[in-house]
């Protein structure tokens, strides 16, 4: 008969804690960003997007720690929605580099003021003092943990 297991104080595991702040994290996101109709990784997507025209999708992926497949589904999402655009890379026909389209550019603009606001949310519990310790601290981790990861990202 097998050994019944022992108990665990699931309060005491950090696994899961960060997994309910990730569930509280894009809860809050959501609330905040609700007008615009951006997943936090959509979010993601296009702020890199912006910050790098001309990437293209397998960077993009490495970028916001995704992997390839999935990136592709949201690139075609925000294609479809026509925040970003496709091209073809004149060194090579069969990558496709990305870029916002104006409308893409104006709903970023838009979102920004909510995504702040969702971030201060999140953040809002500890003390002010507290808050950028607690950032170094989460940079510490997802980067020494990093190669774990079934996508890890690259440095930005």
């Amino acid at each position: 008969m097998p050994t019944a297991p022992r108990p665990v104080a699931l309060e005491t595991l950090p696994g899961h804690h960060i997994r309910r702040l990730h569930q509280i994290a894009v809860a809050i996101f959501l609330q905040e960003t609700e007008a615009h109709g951006l997943t936090p990784v959509q979010y993601a997507a296009l702020q890199t997007v912006a910050n790098q025209p001309g990437i293209d999708q397998r960077t993009l992926a490495g970028r916001i720690g995704l992997d390839t497949s999935t990136v592709a589904g949201v690139v075609d999402r925000l294609e479809t929605r026509t925040l970003l655009q496709r091209n073809v890379s004149p060194q090579d026909k069969r990558v496709r580099l990305l870029t916002l389209t104006g409308t893409g550019t104006t709903l970023l603009a838009d979102v920004e003021p909510a995504m702040r606001a969702a971030q201060q949310r999140i953040l809002a519990p500890l003390p002010k003092a507290d808050r950028a310790e607690f950032m170094r601290m989460l940079r510490v981790l997802v980067d020494a943990n990093n190669t774990l990861s079934r996508a890890p990202s690259e440095a930005m």
